[in-house]
């Protein structure tokens, strides 16, 4: 942990704000007593992603009805663009 008094902590304000933003803490120092501790904020852990069930929604809105892979491909060459 760097140490700064609030005399440097006023003429290098960005030095320390750097410091700060490396990920260390810094302790401010006003006549030998500790007025502050600067640190980081804590480092958010990444959300894991989770892809809803397809599966699930397909069954909920067709049922068990199958439909034939190419039902697609000929409603395609039936429209007029």
């Amino acid at each position: 942990m760097k140490t700064v008094n609030v005399r440097q902590w006023r003429h290098a304000f960005g030095d320390v704000m750097e410091w700060v933003a490396e990920g260390q803490q810094v302790k401010i120092v006003k006549k030998g007593k500790t007025i502050a501790v600067l640190s980081p904020p804590p480092r958010a852990k990444p959300k894991k992603l989770t892809l809803p069930d397809f599966e699930a929604r397909r069954k909920r809105i067709f049922g068990n009805r199958v439909m034939p892979g190419n039902i697609v491909a000929e409603e395609r060459e039936s429209y007029e663009w």
